[in-house]
């Protein structure tokens, strides 16, 4: 941003003048540091184009986080200075967004704002997991390592996340499928063969009337249906917003047969991997529990990991506050932490379950799809079937009174 000024020098004479910096209290700061005395300084006003206007900012995933702070601690590591190397990630990223934030970052490192404060000035980017970790690293000198920890545990997140999507993409299809077909047979068949079966000389059978006045319906008032259905899903999706909904939808979630367990495993992995890497870079346990359960995307595992945090901060041991919970961690978890806290390397436990959940939820999803494969055919089948009797049955009809 861009910044006029008007000051007065040591010798009293009027300077005035513009000068580029991320906010006004940095700008402040450039023009004291040239020993002059401000009395005047103003944003410069600029109007955004009207496709700019209406830009929506695309999402930074956990993949370019990923890349971004392996590179960067390659850099940091090869003692090349944190500005030249932000100035240089910016230059190699393809994100407009992703680019622009991390000039923005340099601007703020260069004018002398620690790395993790320009971090926490782009919460949508940067989640307070991220920040506390490079703090620590910060705190430690131990920065270069620290974003390695952060790479490593973007890519489990991010493969994670990859693997569940991998498992809805298939019934997702399918049902799109088999709404196009629905869709061609209403708009392009039936209007061919109503007319022949209506025109038959006999009195038509009820079911066959039912059938074609279903069908009349849908073809006359599917925008209707459409409607409908839009509605319903954008209330479904405001209420699952509320605090009560998304307790609802949360609970639910967990308890689909075969689903629910493959996110209850994606849970577990993201909890003990978020307190396995804040450990592993000095932070503190119970700081490392309340980070970490910013990240978890279920109320009801928050919950759980708010009332673990305050009877850690009471000084019980983790393990002996989640044996209350086994419903949703595991006498497996609690066994691995409790090795973890004898031993003294709670941290490398930690990370041996989430390489175990990791693969788990692999193969769980691997069993999901070999198992929804052929049920959504023979649900295609049966539904096609169904559609074609219902067509051709009034036709054979139809024919049989001429």
């Amino acid at each position: 941003m861009k910044f006029y000024y008007k000051a007065r020098t040591k010798d009293g004479k009027l300077d005035t003048g513009v000068v580029d910096a991320v906010s006004k209290e940095a700008a402040a700061l450039l023009l004291q540091r040239s020993a002059i005395v401000i009395t005047s300084l103003e944003q410069e006003k600029t109007r955004r184009p009207f496709a700019n206007a209406f830009q929506i900012p695309l999402k930074i995933s956990k993949k370019d986080l990923a890349i971004f702070s392996r590179q960067l601690a390659v850099m940091l590591e090869s003692s090349v200075p944190v500005v030249q190397s932000l100035s240089s990630l910016a230059g190699q990223t393809h994100h407009a967004d992703f680019k622009q934030t991390i000039n923005r970052l340099a601007k703020y490192v260069e004018q002398g704002i620690p790395l993790s404060e320009a971090l926490a000035r782009f919460p949508s980017v940067f989640d307070q997991f991220y920040i506390n970790l490079v703090r620590s690293g910060e705190a430690s000198g131990k920065i270069s390592a620290t974003l390695y920890y952060l790479s490593d545990h973007l890519e489990r997140e991010y493969d994670i996340a990859s693997q569940i999507r991998q498992a809805m993409i298939y019934p997702a299809f399918t049902m799109a499928v088999l709404f196009i077909v629905v869709s061609i047979i209403i708009v392009f068949l039936l209007p061919k063969i109503e007319e022949l079966i209506r025109g038959s000389s006999s009195t038509l059978p009820f079911y066959i009337l039912l059938i074609l006045n279903t069908y009349a319906f849908l073809e006359k008032f599917w925008w209707l249906m459409v409607a409908v259905m839009v509605l319903a899903i954008v209330l479904a999706v405001l209420f699952s917003r509320t605090k009560q909904g998304k307790k609802i939808y949360d609970t639910l979630s967990l308890n689909i047969p075969v689903v629910g367990d493959i996110f209850r495993k994606a849970f577990l992995a993201r909890f003990c991997g978020g307190v396995s890497t804040l450990l592993s870079s000095g932070i503190s346990i119970n700081t490392s529990i309340r980070v970490t359960k910013d990240t978890i995307g279920n109320t009801v595992y928050k919950n759980i990991i708010s009332q673990i945090e305050r009877e850690v901060s009471e000084g019980e041991k983790m393990s002996t506050a989640l044996m209350r919970h086994q419903d949703y961690f595991p006498s497996f978890v609690v066994q691995m932490m409790r090795v973890g806290e004898e031993t003294g390397k709670l941290d490398k436990t930690l990370m041996e379950v989430v390489n175990f959940y990791q693969k788990e939820i692999k193969k769980s999803v691997d069993v999901f799809l070999s198992l929804l494969e052929p049920v959504l055919i023979v649900f295609l089948g049966i539904v096609v079937a169904l559609l074609a009797v219902s067509i051709f049955t009034p036709l054979y009809g139809a024919l049989g009174t001429f």
